[in-house]
């Protein structure tokens, strides 16, 4: 197998990322039952990875998707795949590590016998090189975010703790927020009104000097709020969760998002669309307490994030 050519794992077996397919009756396709959890490198080696792996399996449980490998073995497969991978990305590049599991094939869509979850899951393990200027926006301009009439879906039909690919609600929200605003991204609100988090990343504010997050039974435990909520602690900075309402993001003292690929951005303008006026608030950007989170942040890893990011076309 050429060294040139990244690998991926797929049931069992390494081979060409170009070669792992998924079948078309396999349930992530079928049923959208898809759990995933993604971590990224730093110096090519995977950041965090015991709390993504611990993640991916208690969103495996509460989804009811087997599991079958331990997390031995899926850090094995990690560190193989980033070791092999890694060699292939340019000067001062970094990788993000998939793991994704389904319920596997469901026989009679294709004619055959069984149903769901009467054959064996499908387990995959993949990488990608860190687009990092996709994030050169959020680095140097902050974020748009648009609160959209797409609500957040409710914990009592879908346990927010799962990370998982049934996201259609998520693309409607995203379609929604770029027709308000270009480039910017969907900030959903809970049918209560309240606040809760992006696509891609967990939404913090700092008010009166705390960093305030909505609760995390009503969002995903990002690995990243939790590094946030750890730097907080180092720093002496007062770190809490509670019900956040647009009222209280308008007049934040700062905002910021969390997310596993760029680390912590800052928000710089937050848009309430879905109730018609389309009202605007500009926040304060650059705000000191990303700074000085995103500056011990990258001491602990030895990489200069924002500069990894501004730097790679």
């Amino acid at each position: 197998m050429a060294q040139s050519t990244p690998l991926a794992y797929l049931n069992g077996r390494y081979l060409p990322q170009t070669e792992a397919r998924l079948t078309l009756h396999d349930a992530g396709f079928v049923w959208g039952a898809t759990v995933t959890d993604l971590c990224r490198t730093f110096a090519g080696r995977p950041y965090r990875l015991d709390d993504h792996l611990r993640r991916f399996r208690r969103s495996c449980e509460i989804a009811c998707v087997p599991l079958t490998a331990s997390d031995e073995e899926l850090a094995a497969v990690a560190d193989h795949l980033t070791a092999h991978n890694a060699a292939l990305l340019p000067p001062d590049g970094d990788l993000a590590v998939v793991f994704f599991t389904t319920p596997g094939p469901v026989g009679y869509y294709l004619g055959e016998p069984g149903g769901p979850g009467d054959g064996p899951p499908t387990l995959g393990v993949h990488t990608f090189p860190l687009p990092f200027a996709r994030y050169h926006g959020l680095m140097r301009d902050g974020a748009v975010l648009v609160t959209p009439a797409v609500r957040h879906v409710p914990a009592d039909c879908l346990d927010p703790r799962v990370k998982q690919r049934s996201r259609l609600s998520w693309w409607v929200a995203e379609h929604e927020a770029r027709a308000t605003e270009a480039g910017a991204s969907a900030l959903l609100l809970a049918a209560d009104g309240c606040v809760t988090e992006t696509a891609a990343a967990n939404f913090l504010l700092v008010r009166g000097g705390a960093v305030l997050s909505p609760p995390r039974d009503a969002i995903l435990n990002g690995v990243s709020l939790q590094v946030v909520e750890e730097l907080c602690c180092d720093l002496g900075i007062p770190f809490a969760e509670q019900r956040l309402t647009v009222a209280d993001c308008r007049a934040a003292d700062e905002a910021m998002l969390a997310g596993t690929s760029f680390c912590l951005a800052g928000v710089r303008r937050l848009v309430v669309a879905w109730s018609g006026d389309h009202a605007t608030t500009d926040l304060p950007w650059p705000g000191p307490f990303r700074m000085r989170l995103l500056c011990e942040w990258s001491r602990r890893v030895g990489v200069d994030i924002e500069r990894q990011i501004l730097s790679n076309r």
